[in-house]
């Protein structure tokens, strides 16, 4: 019994050293799980059965740079981010754009992108806004700028320095340029192929 007090002592300690850095889970597992919904072309979506779009290509060269492998998962808006704030997921890379809401449930990378795009608030999760693609060929008068950012479970500083540091250097040697020359078409603007 006279090394509890000592011990009560040492909790707060420790504390910090409880919660493990999401960092360090990715690299202790050697992949990425990146959850979307795969289907929103050209973002992301399933072709001959595979995996594909601007937002699959992006999550391999993340993990890439990570220096693991990406694990895809696809799930439905419900659980999406629900899903990488219990941790099931450590990010979602599925064209979501910030908002004050989310701000307040997820930190962000900065964004990978900014569209034109009609914004729609999901019935399941009205925090979350969510890019819908507009499925007519006429553009709509007000059609706000976007910018899409990757969400990931808050308090996690040295993830979000290694994960910023991973997009700086796909935006700054052009891979990220060239990806959005392939899925948007050369103007970009992130405006879909015709």
């Amino acid at each position: 019994m006279r090394f509890l007090p000592g011990l009560i002592c040492l909790l707060p300690l420790l504390s910090p050293l409880a919660h493990a850095e999401l960092i360090d889970d990715v690299n202790d597992r050697g992949e990425l799980r990146i959850a979307l919904e795969a289907n929103t072309p050209p973002f992301n979506f399933k072709k001959d059965g595979s995996l594909t779009g601007f937002e699959v290509e992006l999550g391999q060269m993340l993990a890439s740079e990570l220096d693991v492998r990406a694990d895809f998962v696809v799930t439905d808006a419900s659980d999406l981010l629900t899903g990488v704030e219990s941790g099931k997921y450590d990010v979602a890379i599925n064209h979501i754009a910030e908002t004050s809401a989310l701000k307040d449930r997820f930190d962000f990378s900065e964004p990978y992108i900014k569209t034109n795009a009609q914004l729609i608030a999901q019935k399941d999760e009205p925090q979350s806004i969510l890019l819908v693609q507009s499925l007519t060929e006429e553009k709509p008068k007000a059609n706000p700028a976007v910018s899409l950012a990757i969400p990931f479970q808050k308090g996690n500083p040295a993830f979000h320095a290694s994960l910023e540091s991973a997009l700086q250097r796909i935006k700054a040697d052009g891979r990220l340029q060239a990806l959005e020359e392939k899925w948007f078409g050369a103007e970009s603007g992130a405006a879909p192929k015709p």
